[in-house]
């Protein structure tokens, strides 16, 4: 029998996008294929029908699946199947996690398990938004009791014009790139990166966002009324009132003594020693009903959860009425900052930030451009080179577990500072180097990952990385009473007001703009005024922040480390590419194992060459040059003899490129014979005075010597080898220039010599070149008994004068 398929459909961006069920996966709880473009993703929810006895959390796990099918490609590495997820999926899933987590029933307890799988990828449309609508409508769909829908969208601004739902190829040229989610009445999420746009942007860009929610909203309730299973019924379990009423007699004002404090470790000790005595208070008490036969009192755990809630109450009642916050701060104030740049003495560049009792420790380190790293998803980015790695081990938090490699949340505090600095990096042709910054968190009170910005920042101008501006990061909360719609707004969270809190809004940026955005809520939404004075108070923040980082460094320094590597741009003809690498990656192993410097090659023709030392990269570059060189007329080489014949001789100018010296060129006067001059393996000076068609190079030794350049047609050419003697002018492989017309004046004014290899951003690209054939080599057995050819030196690259000459060419 065939499904019953039910579809919605509606056009966002210009494009379509389409909910269906009942196709596919029908044993899921509920389960909706969401498809935009050619992306499709298939969204599944399942749950338990009842609790896992003893828990005391809310077991959500959300999973986002890409299968390199999707877009055409075999999965990398040795096993050639799926492995782990990659970050981008992982931040995917925390995408879905966010909006959709709030939304669930108060003290619902049974497992709920979400799976988004990319199941087709046009690498144009971004599958990770679909992923929340796809979530949000198989929930929609399932019998989990759920307070949804949600909707989401991304916003570019592309052109000077926001955009919904840009592709892959506008997001390149957008000055912004954000996801926004939420319900028909209110906004549960904000992520996303900028180019520094202005607040009134972002907050314009939201409220478009939400416009196009509201319709994506009305498909899911109109797909649920096809296709919805019933909700199961879920009564919430009814608070202890009573217990409450016992255990704040029994600790009166003691409470607000252990939880205003403004040191943490203070405040959780008092807090914890009296949580320790009322629950050993009720626990007795407990015992001794029982004992008299009176009903079963509450459980230690239950003791537990009445006192957190009287915290929480406690916090939430302090800051809304009096703006009092438990470290004693006003709602925008910041807690006390200090840095530190250039801590470690052998890393690239290092610095300590320190934001009351959080900090963080962030050091930049400089590679090659083939250390980026390499992207294996569905996505149209093959590599970065610029990562940014966070981790936050147990001990920041005076804690003892496991340490098992970054977790989702790492990864994705991460990826946040990575987003917040991306728009102030230097591109690679201006600096070029990947740099990876690791923010290891040594002490956590909040806002770590806004810490780790900050101190990201001081790190890559403490290694002189050509930063356009520095980035700030403050972390904002939020405090609310749905009955009085009271609320307030908190600059620089501690962790208890982040936990106790209801939302968590993280805003990073320069004093042009802002560069990242993150919002998580915990409640059912929060409204443009909310949001409007929350990025009003971000702003007031970050500015005094960078004032104080301005204060410690307040420009990227000068040079770089002694410890990080010289890096130099040279580039070559993409034709030349094979003869710097030679068969089988010979020679340039060859340059690599006789300077100890490391080269990588573009496509393009471009060459990186870098070394710990300057002098290693220098001699790489010397001989890539020498090597990659395409000869002038003009040019002045101090070449070795390689090859007599009876017509002259064979100079080898640069490695692997001969020229012929006519016997007529060696001498201003008569030669009788080559031998008489010159001698094989000699060394000797001698101008470019022509390049024949097919590339054979004319040298002269008499044009040095006497200040004049031989004529057009002169008989100074290079022979093909054998010759006719010095007499028989027909001989002479430049003897055709004649056929060419006369040669044009050329300029043999000294040109600037650069005594060292030139930054990337400082080194001119050569001009595109003709094939260059090389002339008549020598025999194979007088190849084999040349042993100095291989270390060849020369005059510098510059066309001198020639003496007596008035600079230009007869």
């Amino acid at each position: 029998m065939p499904p019953t398929i039910h579809e919605r459909s509606i056009e966002i961006g210009g494009r379509v996008l389409t909910f269906e069920t009942g196709r596919v996966a029908q044993l899921a709880g509920g389960a909706v294929t969401v498809r935009f473009g050619d992306t499709m993703v298939l969204s599944t929810a399942t749950g338990e029908k009842s609790a896992r006895e003893g828990l005391d959390f809310f077991p959500l796990t959300v999973e986002f699946e890409e299968k390199m099918y999707a877009a055409g490609k075999i999965p990398g590495g040795f096993i050639k199947r799926e492995g782990r997820p990659t970050e981008t999926a992982i931040l995917s899933a925390r995408l879905t996690d966010r909006p959709v987590r709030p939304l669930f029933p108060k003290g619902y307890k049974n497992e709920v398990q979400l799976v988004n799988t990319v199941i087709s990828a046009d690498q144009e449309n971004l599958p990770d938004v679909l992923g929340i609508n796809g979530a949000s409508a198989a929930l929609m769909l399932s019998d989990i009791p759920w307070n949804g829908p949600v909707g989401a969208v991304r916003i570019g601004d592309v052109n000077g014009e926001l955009v919904v739902n840009p592709t892959s190829h506008q997001l390149l040229e957008s000055k912004l790139d954000m996801v926004v989610a939420g319900t028909a009445d209110a906004g549960m999420l904000v992520e996303g990166e900028a180019s520094e746009v202005s607040e009134e942007r972002m907050l314009a860009a939201v409220q478009l966002a939400h416009d196009e929610i509201r319709r994506i909203v009305q498909l899911q309730n109109e797909l649920r009324d096809l296709a919805g299973k019933p909700k199961r019924e879920f009564i919430a379990p009814a608070e202890n009132t009573d217990l409450k009423t016992q255990i704040n007699e029994f600790v009166g004002d003691r409470l607000q003594g252990a939880v205003f404090h403004a040191d943490k470790e203070q405040r959780l000790s008092e807090t914890a020693a009296l949580k320790a005595e009322v629950v050993k208070h009720f626990t007795e008490a407990t015992v001794s009903q029982a004992t008299e036969g009176v009903a079963e009192a509450p459980s230690a755990k239950e003791i537990s959860g009445v006192f957190d809630s009287m915290v929480k109450s406690l916090v939430r009642n302090s800051i809304l009425d009096r703006g009092e916050r438990p470290d004693g701060r006003k709602t925008d104030e910041i807690r006390e900052i200090w840095m530190q740049v250039g801590y470690l003495p052998r890393a690239h560049g290092s610095a300590i930030f320190t934001r009351g009792q959080t900090q963080v420790l962030s050091v930049a380190t400089m590679g090659a451009t083939s250390e980026d790293q390499k992207l294996d998803g569905l996505g149209i980015e093959e590599s970065k080179h610029y990562i940014h790695h966070y981790n936050f081990p147990p001990y920041s938090v005076g804690e003892v577990r496991f340490m098992r490699g970054p977790s989702r949340r790492d990864i994705g505090h991460g990826a946040l500072a990575e987003r917040a600095l991306k728009a102030v990096l230097p591109s690679q042709d201006e600096f070029p180097y990947t740099m990876r910054v690791v923010s290891d968190v040594v002490s956590s009170n909040g806002s770590t990952s806004m810490a780790s910005v900050c101190g990201s920042t001081l790190s890559l101008m403490d290694a002189g990385v050509p930063i356009k501006r520095p980035v700030a990061g403050i972390a904002m909360g939020l405090v609310t009473d749905p009955e009085s719609s009271r609320f307030r707004v908190l600059t620089d969270i501690q962790g208890m007001e982040d936990a106790l809190g209801d939302m968590d809004f993280k805003v990073a940026g320069t004093r042009d703009g802002v560069t990242a955005i993150q919002m998580d809520i915990k409640v059912q939404g929060i409204t443009a005024e909310i949001m409007a004075q929350a990025l009003e108070q971000a702003q007031a923040a970050r500015f005094f922040i960078l004032d104080k980082m301005n204060d410690c460094i307040s420009s990227p320094r000068g040079e770089m480390s002694a410890y990080a590597p010289r890096i130099y741009r040279i580039q070559i003809q993409p034709k030349q590419i094979g003869e710097v690498i030679g068969p089988g990656g010979k020679t340039i192993r060859g340059i690599q194992d006789a300077t100890g410097a490391k080269l990588d090659i573009e496509d393009d023709g471009s060459v990186f060459i870098s070394a710990v030392n300057a002098e290693s990269a220098k001699k790489a570059v010397d001989m890539v040059e020498r090597m990659t060189r395409v000869p002038e007329v003009g040019d002045i080489f101090f070449g070795r003899v390689k090859t007599i014949i009876q017509s002259g001789c064979f100079v080898e100018i640069l490695p692997g490129k001969d020229g012929f010296v006519h016997i007529s060129e060696l001498e201003p006067h008569r030669v009788n014979s080559v031998e008489d001059v010159v001698q094989v393996g000699q060394e000797l000076n001698v101008v470019v005075t022509g390049i024949r068609p097919d590339g054979k190079i004319n040298l002269s030794r008499k044009a040095l010597l006497t200040g004049e350049m031989p004529e057009p047609g002169s008989n100074s050419g290079g022979g093909s080898g054998g010759g006719r003697g010095r007499d028989d002018r027909r001989g002479g492989g430049g003897g055709d220039r004649h056929d060419r017309g006369p040669r044009p004046p050329r300029d043999h004014a000294p040109r600037e010599r650069h005594d060292e290899p030139q930054p990337a951003a400082e080194r001119p690209v050569r001009a595109e070149a003709s094939s260059e054939p090389q002339p008549a080599r020598p025999s194979d057995e007088d190849r084999d008994n040349d042993t100095g050819g291989g270390s060849l030196l020369r005059r510098p690259r510059d066309s001198r004068k020639l003496p007596g000459s008035n600079g230009e060419s007869e």
